[in-house]
């Protein structure tokens, strides 16, 4: 119960980031995957997919799945927290000037970039 309610959570929360800078999903949705889930790169990038299968990556996803690197249920549990984000940041970035989207954004986007680069 813990993993679908996180799983959801996690949705609201790429839905409202990616609703706000207009970012695909898998640029947060990926680390998440591998920091808070604890999966593989490759495990992570699959169950991504799984959340952007209607309609954007269902070929995609089939490779990672029949390749054993997908986990479809957490990835649409996901996507059903993306949609609630995803209105909701859509909305609040409509609040915000262009200026702080775009530094909030890059502020992100560094911060991520050293995690990974500096994780052995």
């Amino acid at each position: 119960m813990v993993r679908i309610v996180l799983a959801i959570v996690v949705g609201v929360v790429v839905g409202v980031f990616s609703g706000m800078v207009g970012v695909g999903g898998g640029v947060l949705l990926v680390p998440i995957l591998v920091y808070a889930f604890g999966m593989t790169q490759k495990y992570a990038q699959g169950t991504s997919l799984a959340m952007l299968l209607p309609p954007t990556g269902i070929l995609a996803f089939m490779k990672y799945y029949r390749a054993g690197q997908a986990d479809l249920k957490l990835g649409l549990l996901i996507a059903v927290g993306v949609v609630l984000g995803g209105y909701f940041g859509g909305g609040w970035a409509q609040e915000l000037s262009g200026p702080m989207l775009r530094k909030g954004f890059a502020v992100f986007m560094v911060a991520v970039a050293i995690k990974m680069f500096f994780q052995k």
